[in-house]
């Protein structure tokens, strides 16, 4: 029997409906496609005929990409903390300002791909390229909405499985502080040097710091227990139960850091207080780091290029900022770095600092194994420079 032909249209175009089933009202439900030629329409009914066998939702298949982000996006809300979700709305954000009016099932590889490309040339939001861990959050939240997609049968293949950020995206400067930073921290005296200490021999976050009691640390056990986060709110700092990533954890603490504790004032509940010895708002831990870093500054920043040395903060002319201005999270990365050094296993590092997902803590150790490495190598070529003045010896 010879197939049925369809009516050509005005447009040239060829419909062809497929039957879909009916709704909940017990309406027939159908799906059009169009073509040129009678055959690219049974083709491309046959496709539909396809995915309708495998149980995939056809009748979403032209749903826009931002209404599959929203729906993602909402689910998110009730799953991860605050600060988690605002950089997931970010990345939705991004993402929208190419896809949103673009069917979700229609999009392939090579459009996420390229916006990956050009936000690495340029963030539209700061006008300066855009940094690699963005690019990373970008990418994850892609395939995090597709796979969405995918769960709810619109599609079985995401797109995003094969993009990757452009090699030519720069990371963002985070880095462990050097032996002599360490001796800084050591030697400085001032209200921030407790935070100071428990960041970079515990790992803690600055979230989790700032509501930690004394409670929460046990010196004989040499542990802290850390249950509590704070996130920022309108720029208020709001506390929480739970931590970055929801799950308690206990740290364990070197002898270094149980005998500074032991010999602190508790003065509160909170470990690190603001002036009034109650728990930090975004203001005065601002101020606080702030000042802490500009006694360091005065102590141990080389003033050689100028004519005089700072010997006060109240000095009128102003003390030029000369040592790097080390973040929290720096302090926490150089927990993690001498934990690779001491020879802390993988798994464990990776319960200290609290990580989702040992990838993270993966990735920081193999970038510091291949810092390692090149540095040995260097004492290598330093020995094999000086090689004629070995005497040869035959085993």
């Amino acid at each position: 029997m010879a197939k049925k032909k369809n009516a050509v249209r005005k447009d040239g175009l060829i419909p062809k409906q497929i039957f879909l089933g009916r709704d909940a009202e017990g309406k027939r439900k159908y799906k059009s496609v169009y073509a040129r030629t009678q055959k690219d329409a049974d083709a491309q009914a046959e496709e539909v005929r396809a995915s309708l066998r495998k149980g995939l939702d056809v009748s979403a298949g032209n749903d826009t990409f931002e209404k599959w982000a929203g729906m993602w996006l909402k689910t998110e809300k009730v799953r991860v903390s605050r600060n988690w979700y605002v950089a997931r709305e970010s990345a939705v954000d991004h993402l929208n300002r190419y896809l949103r009016h673009m069917p979700i099932s229609k999009i392939l590889m090579a459009d996420i791909q390229n916006i990956l490309i050009d936000l690495a040339a340029n963030n539209p939001n700061t006008g300066k390229p855009t940094a690699k861990r963005t690019l990373a959050n970008i990418e994850s939240v892609a395939r995090g909405i597709f796979d969405y997609a995918i769960s709810n049968r619109l599609f079985e293949y995401n797109p995003v499985t094969s993009v990757k950020p452009p090699m030519t995206a720069k990371p963002q400067k985070r880095r462990a502080l050097t032996d002599a930073e360490q001796q800084w921290i050591l030697n400085t005296e001032h209200r921030a040097k407790t935070a100071a200490m428990i960041m970079m021999y515990s790992g803690l976050r600055r979230g989790e710091l700032i509501p930690l009691m004394w409670n929460d640390i046990d010196l004989k056990a040499r542990t802290i227990s850390v249950t509590k986060s704070v996130e920022l709110v309108n720029n208020v700092f709001v506390a929480k139960d739970g931590t970055k990533t929801e799950d308690p954890r206990v740290v364990d603490i070197p002898l270094r850091l149980v005998g500074y504790l032991s010999r602190q004032k508790r003065e509160g509940l909170y470990v690190c207080v603001n002036a009034k010895g109650t728990m930090h708002t975004e203001s005065s831990w601002s101020a606080m780091w702030e000042s802490y870093l500009g006694a360091i500054n005065r102590l141990y920043g080389d003033f050689s290029p100028f004519q005089n040395k700072p010997t006060s903060k109240f000095d009128p002319k102003g003390t030029p900022f000369v040592i790097p201005r080390f973040t929290p999270h720096w302090l926490r990365h150089t927990f993690c770095t001498i934990m690779y050094h001491a020879g802390v296993d993988i798994l464990t590092a990776m319960r200290q600092m609290g990580h989702k997902d040992v990838k993270t803590t993966l990735g920081i150790y193999s970038h510091l194994d291949s810092v390692f490495k090149r540095n040995s190598m260097l004492k290598v070529d330093g020995f094999l420079n000086n090689a004629s003045k070995m005497q040869v010896v035959d085993y």
